[in-house]
């Protein structure tokens, strides 16, 4: 019995399957539900200050987070990304909307390594034994260093971003729903950190912040194939090969491994570590409601793939994107503009001037 509790710790226990996990699930949430202690108002009202621990510090330190990186933006962008577009001649539409891509490829992948160094060159042993993430969890427990920087660094940028999908980002069709994603992740951040359940969140963000590097990537070498009035296959090339590897990436990451480790740990495991772990429900609500935004962004990957395999689309294109006159009214309604009319000349002259 040792020898086997020995090689389960050294090699992790076995990766459950969806079956399991959608029947593993409903009977803990049943469970749950007749068990538990935190249900209305008024107990949800106690638990909630009997558990919440964070100081002036934490808020003060994440506002300035908030605010830096938005400062922070905006002087790489002025600075750095836009004199970029401006030198390599990218396309007027691609000039604009590269320095998000840039900014976001910048910090996702400064953030998701950092989150491998954690999982893989530490101590914590959370991806490949998921459940340790409870074991001897305490209320107000202390929250490693390493761990809080990390922390920090996440829910800092996520306020930032929702200010910048209202203010700074491109428009795009998915743009409400990435909003709702923002709020919902902020959320599950904060509250993980306050409640203490911060070892679950490094592999939530770890299983996440990989394929926005590949599609942000992938963005760029799209925005940099024509440029200087040329077009560079080499780019289209990188471009097609990032168009894929996201796509197999999206489906192992967040709908594969997400499910099966991060959503069985919290729903199953959680409570066979600490019974009665509160606000279980609040949690487990948030990350199925992750869970339904990849599923709901997923649809778009498979669309994009049908458009390709049908010869409907030649390159890879984003199609959460709006169309050049959708944008151009959009602007021209900004800036006061007289609409419709002057939208369409504007694009008529655009479309002369476009390079063949």
């Amino acid at each position: 019995m040792d020898d086997e509790r020995i090689r389960l710790q050294a090699v992790g226990p076995a990766m459950p399957g969806y079956l399991e996990l959608l029947h593993g699930c409903y009977s803990s949430l049943l469970r749950a539900f007749h068990e538990c202690e935190d249900c209305g108002l008024e107990k949800s009202a106690r638990v909630l200050q009997d558990n919440v621990y964070v100081n002036r510090h934490d808020v003060l330190l994440l506002a300035a987070g908030t605010l830096g990186w938005t400062l922070l933006r905006r002087l790489l962008t002025s600075r750095l990304f836009q004199p970029l577009s401006h030198w390599c001649d990218l396309q007027p539409k691609d000039a604009a909307k590269m320095p998000e891509s840039a900014w976001k490829l910048l910090f996702y992948t400064t953030s998701w390594l950092y989150t491998v160094y954690l999982l893989f060159f530490t101590k914590y042993s959370f991806f490949q034994e998921p459940a340790s993430a409870f074991y001897g969890w305490k209320r107000g427990m202390e929250v490693p260093m390493d761990i809080a920087i990390l922390y920090l660094i996440q829910g800092s940028f996520y306020a930032h971003s929702i200010y910048a999908t209202l203010y700074m980002d491109a428009w795009r069709k998915d743009s409400l729903v990435m909003l709702l994603h923002h709020v919902i992740t902020l959320t599950l951040i904060v509250f993980s950190y306050v409640f203490r359940y911060h070892n679950i969140g490094i592999l939530v963000i770890f299983l996440h912040d990989v394929n926005d590097i590949q599609l942000e990537f992938t963005k760029l070498n799209v925005y940099f194939k024509n440029r200087g009035g040329t077009y560079h296959a080499l780019n289209n090339f990188v471009s097609n090969v990032g168009c894929v590897s996201f796509s197999i990436s999206w489906f192992w990451f967040r709908l594969y491994w997400f499910p099966l480790k991060v959503l069985y740990t919290t729903c199953i495991s959680s409570l066979q570590s600490v019974p009665n772990i509160p606000f279980y429900f609040f949690f487990n609500i948030l990350l199925s409601a992750l869970t339904l935004m990849n599923l709901y962004w997923f649809l778009y990957i498979v669309l994009f793939v049908i458009k390709v395999l049908t010869g409907q689309m030649k390159e890879v294109n984003d199609l959460r994107e709006y169309d050049v006159e959708y944008q151009e009214r959009k602007s021209l309604h900004k800036k006061g503009g007289d609409s419709w009319k002057e939208g369409k000349h504007l694009r008529n002259g655009i479309v002369k001037q476009k390079p063949l």
